[in-house]
């Protein structure tokens, strides 16, 4: 048997035993002999937590599978075939901060769009640039999935500055697809879903049952109040006759760009009564890392679901199995575009939905978008190719017009006030932009 190695950068997460579960069911197609839980020194704790549990849950399994848990990425890296990131620059402190400067500000706060997820993008591409580093070097035929948000942005860093083969995954569009299921009262096996557009702003743009188009339905259903939603988005109601307008499925994120009003007065209503989305989390990590630590804990517990990683392992282990055993299937996955979208450059980084196999993801060609969905994915992909080139060069002109194009910065007096708050908070994470930063 091949070693098959897979190495978790960010391995004390609380999404870890998602991934080991998911391991333990598809080890007939996916005989995982090695799993190395890679950590910084401050997630001690937390990853020896997951390593023990981890090996509890692998013992119960009864399975042969090496664990390891390391400090040191390079160790971790070296010979592994697949690395999947999920870290968190600065932790949930970080997250918290950037849900607050926005909203200071009456912008939307949120950890992967506009604002907040700007900061998120100018902490992480400069640590996932050096992993990439390390990875050509101890790994170089190794695949990296990247589930790091915003994964788009980040996915495009890594394919623009470096030579690692990298996917970034998402568990929006596996959510979509088994919502939409359970609306038409079909098993997700039943429905076809075509996907294209961007991270945390893709549109489902056809759904069908035995080849009969169900998108109409779908939109009525949804307009009638149907739930199609993640657990960190409040469900605002969507409009019936603009769901119509549309002739496509929204995702969850897209009431952030949609509904941006209703939106931001949940935000901080909620900021200001049970604290912001990170704030929550903070409590149910908390009590979720209790359970974990309980030595006779030896399975996933189903409180992981308010953590909001729906499907994580499924949409992850999906794609692993398919480029491992060469299956050929469809993935929804972060990729270049390379034509599939006919109105954007070939190097951007789009999600969209591809068939992959052993020597990675395949676009199905989508062609030009249509000029009502055309402008709002033109301003977004501006703002994220802007946003990466900012974070790799340290460029705080570039950081200002990159946020002059996000959708939710309404006046850019506000953008230059929100920009400066940011760099302010997070100055130890942004070496880059430093005076006197060489990049």
């Amino acid at each position: 048997m091949k070693p098959l190695k897979i190495t978790i950068i960010g391995g004390g997460s609380s999404y870890t035993p998602e991934l080991v579960d998911g391991i333990i069911r598809r080890i007939d197609t996916l005989p995982v002999t090695e799993l190395c839980l890679v950590d910084i020194e401050d997630g001690q704790h937390k990853l020896d937590v997951i390593t023990a549990l981890t090996r509890r849950m692998l013992e119960k399994a009864g399975l042969k599978v090496s664990v390891s848990a390391t400090l040191d990425r390079r160790k971790g890296i070296k010979d592994a075939r697949f690395i999947m990131s999920q870290f968190r620059v600065g932790g949930l402190r970080a997250r918290a901060r950037d849900e607050r400067i926005p909203l200071k500000y009456r912008v939307i706060g949120q950890e992967t769009t506009g604002p907040g997820g700007f900061a998120k993008a100018l902490r992480t591409i400069p640590v996932i640039l050096d992993i990439c580093r390390d990875i050509e070097a101890l790994a170089p035929n190794a695949w990296l999935i990247n589930f790091t948000n915003p994964a788009g942005m980040v996915t495009e860093a890594v394919l623009k500055h470096t030579r690692v083969k990298a996917m970034g995954l998402c568990n929006v569009p596996i959510n979509m697809h088994y919502s939409i299921a359970r609306m038409l009262g079909v098993t997700p096996q039943e429905a076809t879903l075509s996907f294209a557009g961007l991270n945390h702003m893709v549109w489902a743009h056809s759904v069908s049952v035995a080849g009969v188009d169900k998108t109409p339905e779908v939109l009525r259903l949804l307009g009638d109040g149907a739930s199609l939603n993640m657990n960190n988005i409040a469900e605002e109601p969507w409009d019936k006759a603009f769901l119509k307008a549309l002739g496509v499925v929204p995702c969850p994120y897209h009431r952030y760009l949609y509904l941006k009003e209703s939106m931001l007065a949940e935000e901080l209503e909620a900021a200001d009564k049970q604290g912001t989305r990170a704030e929550q989390v903070m409590k149910t990590e908390k009590e979720l890392f209790a359970l974990y630590a309980d030595e006779h804990l030896d399975h996933k517990p189903p409180q992981l679901e308010k953590r909001g990683g729906a499907y994580y392992s499924e949409v992850s282990l999906d794609l692993v199995d398919a480029i491992w055993n060469d299956k050929k299937t469809v993935n929804v996955v972060n990729v270049r575009n390379n034509g599939a979208i006919a109105n954007l450059p070939d190097d951007a980084v789009v999600e969209i939905s591809a068939l992959v196999d052993a020597s990675g993801a395949h676009p199905v060609n989508f062609g030009a978008m249509p000029t009502h969905l055309n402008g709002l994915l033109q301003q977004v992909k501006a703002y994220e190719t802007l946003g990466v080139e900012a974070a790799v060069e340290g460029n705080y002109d570039k950081a200002l017009m990159a946020l002059s194009l996000n959708p939710l910065v309404p006046d850019m007096t506000i953008g230059q006030k929100v920009l400066d708050d940011i760099l302010a908070a997070n100055e130890a994470y942004l070496p880059q932009f430093s005076p006197g930063a060489t990049v």
